[in-house]
């Protein structure tokens, strides 16, 4: 035989050998162990579709769903001492992430934690030590809802934005990186376009990662009004050393496209416009996605005129650079509070025969605005629709806002004499005499000196828990607010160091509800809370096609337990009266949508009917995003962040175990 051939011949027998052997180490494909399905980022991946393949718990099982571990944060309140500041861990809002069998996750005081994701066991956990600082100057105070993850194949950092430092902690055990910034930190306040107090510089929002880039934004409170409060640069940093590649500031500076919609060169001295929401990234074309927030202050304009780009704008940048490539504006000259709350949902659907790369946003206004993820062309036509002016003194209202043709809206818009509670006929008597004590209309109603009704409301809408993406089908999963805000604005006397501005609303009188004294006193019933100004529902989960824009069904989700529980509807047979809240909902190839919506039961819904299959009552608020995730046990989990303060606990469900 000739060597070639030999060659051949000894060639041809070690690959069968090879595949037998292989064969030979595999289990038979009866016998073949499911594999592990991760949930590598915040939003389950990349592009945040909050989607999952998994179909292990399905319509037939899952109302055999039931409690299998529990993890509980062990927060505590820090009461104020000569050397210590006061501060309270609040709402439980974390999304873990699943990767090689460890979940990751923050806590209120944005601990990063590491459990076992089979059995919740504590691995390691890292204290940044954020409470030394006290109670930040935001709204919601000490929340937190996520991490990010990066690796090169040979070790895996973890990143979390706490406060005003980007920490990077090795994965396997929770130590910060001594390469990376100071001492595992970067100061996120070092080089912005102008200096910012530390203490009024905060995140509650995970990190984004894109190749060798960690990428993040900032939240700032929105009481603080003051000439150069914390702007909102976005900026990415090197994942290995730390060292900043680029920053994007949303206000325009000076001679830069966009300046010019800050009238008096107020860019010189706007803060806020930051991106504290979750955004996202199309990894394989390198653009990212962030959802802008509202200008200082978000209810009075009238030291900013103008369109005010790129606030409550959806902005596209080149991830590597972060240049922009193409922005949207979805509220000129915002005065609601309406920032953009949502990671956009980057979707592939098909319209009109074609198959489009999209960016789906959801928003407080209860619009999902579409556009091509590339371009920036929106799928529908959006038409520009006149509004309301302003009468306050020195505001000037945009003359019209945005509006897209398809699809409609998902939540309530405006507030009118037909929309308010109508329980009984005195309740409703009494809804209107409140409803009359204000300015009232049509979505875009400006706040006034007389106190405005708004609808949607500060939290929506859609908050920032957004929408789910179910691929198989191009529908789009997204949970809303039915609960409006009165906005009065008053005059600002004396000015401080935190509040500098003409005028301000009262966020402490911004609930609007019906008291209800009078008719209990009047029928001997005990007093009971007063009740909402609007009628219900409170909460919806709308499925939407995102190929035809057609709703393809509305739900109400939740309940309302003071309403239902009042003194003047005992005996009343009440419908699903919804729940308020900003947590949105997951989606799974096994037909079921993940969801409590903020309140304290979690549903698992039929996604192609909106028919509740199984509901768990968590004990607590889940004010969280559920995941779901199998392990190498071949088991799938849905786990859920519920509670506040010290009862916060992470919850974990599956099916029984076969015996």
């Amino acid at each position: 035989m000739m060597l070639g051939a030999i060659v051949r011949h000894i060639g041809a027998g070690l690959m069968l050998l090879c595949a037998a052997c292989a064969r030979a180490s595999m289990p038979s494909t009866t016998a073949t162990a499911p594999a592990t399905v991760e949930w590598p980022a915040y939003g389950g991946d990349a592009g945040g579709l909050k989607y999952s393949p998994l179909a292990d718990i399905d319509r037939s099982n899952v109302a055999r769903l039931a409690p299998v571990w529990s993890w509980s944060t062990g927060e505590r309140a820090i009461a104020q001492t000569d050397s210590t500041k006061a501060a309270r861990p609040g709402n439980f809002q974390a999304t873990p992430l699943m990767i090689d069998g460890v979940l990751y996750l923050s806590t209120p005081y944005s601990q990063v934690v590491a459990l076992d994701a089979s059995t919740g066991r504590e691995l390691w956990r890292h204290d940044p030590r954020a409470w030394e600082a006290g109670q930040p100057s935001n709204g919601t105070g000490f929340v937190h809802r996520g991490v990010a993850a990066w690796t090169d194949g040979a070790e895996r950092r973890i990143f979390i934005n706490s406060r005003w430092k980007l920490i990077a902690l090795d994965a396997r055990t929770g130590r910060p990186i001594p390469s990376f910034g100071t001492g595992g930190e970067v100061d996120l306040t070092a080089d912005l376009i102008w200096s910012a107090k530390k203490i009024h510089y905060t995140n509650t929002s995970p990190p984004v990662v894109y190749r060798d880039l960690v990428i993040v934004g900032n939240g700032v409170g929105d009481r603080l009004v003051y000439e150069k409060d914390p702007p909102g640069d976005v900026q990415a940093f090197d994942v290995r050393t730390g060292r900043r590649v680029w920053r994007f500031s949303p206000i325009p500076q000076g001679g830069e496209p966009g300046a010019e919609t800050w009238e008096n060169e107020s860019w010189r001295r706007t803060g806020h416009t930051n991106v504290w929401a979750p955004f996202t990234v199309d990894t394989r074309r390198g653009l990212l996605y962030l959802p802008v927030g509202t200008p200082s202050n978000d209810w009075y304009g009238g030291a900013r005129k103008g369109d005010n780009l790129y606030a409550e704008s959806i902005v596209c940048l080149d991830a590597n650079t972060g240049r922009r490539v193409w922005h949207f504006q979805t509220v000129h000259h915002g005065l609601w509070d309406y920032d953009l709350p949502a990671p956009p949902n980057l979707v592939t659907i098909r319209v009109g025969g074609r198959s489009v790369d999209a960016v789906a946003l959801p928003t407080k206004m209860g619009f999902l605005f579409l556009f091509d993820r590339v371009t920036g062309a929106p799928v529908w036509p959006i038409a520009e629709r006149a509004v309301a002016p302003s009468d306050v003194p020195g505001e000037r209202a945009a003359a019209s806002q945005p509006v897209p043709s398809r699809p409609a809206p998902f939540a309530q818009q405006g507030l009118g004499e037909d929309d308010v509670a109508e329980f009984t006929p005195a309740i409703r008597a009494l809804a209107l005499a409140e409803l009359r004590k204000y300015r009232y209309g049509p979505m875009y109603t400006p706040p006034s000196l007389q106190g405005t009704i708004v609808m949607p409301g500060s939290i929506g809408g859609s908050g920032w828990g957004g929408g789910a993406f179910d691929p198989e089908t191009g529908t789009l999963y997204v949970k809303a607010t039915n609960s409006p805000v009165m906005y009065r604005l008053r005059a600002v006397d004396q000015r401080s160091d935190t509040l500098q501005a003409d005028f301000m609303v009262d966020l402490a009188r911004s609930a609007v509800s019906v008291a209800t004294d009078v008719l209990t006193d009047s029928l001997g019933l005990p007093r009971g809370p007063a009740l909402p100004l609007n009628k219900p529902p409170y909460g919806t989960l709308t499925a939407i096609d995102l190929g035809t824009g057609d709703h393809r069904w509305q739900v109400t989700v939740g309940d309302n337990a003071a309403v239902r529980s009042h003194p003047l509807l005992q005996g009343m047979t009440l419908p699903p009266l919804g729940v308020s809240g900003a947590p949105g909902p997951i989606v799974t190839r096994g037909g079921l949508v993940f969801v409590t919506g903020g309140g304290s039961t979690l549903y698992a819904i039929d996604k192609a009917t909106g028919r509740t299959l199984w509901e768990h009552d968590l004990g607590r608020p889940g004010y969280a995003v559920p995941m779901t995730y199998r392990t190498a046990g071949g088991r799938q989990f849905v786990v859920i962040a519920t509670g506040a303060g010290s009862n916060a606990t992470l919850r974990a469900f599956a099916l029984p175990e076969d015996r």
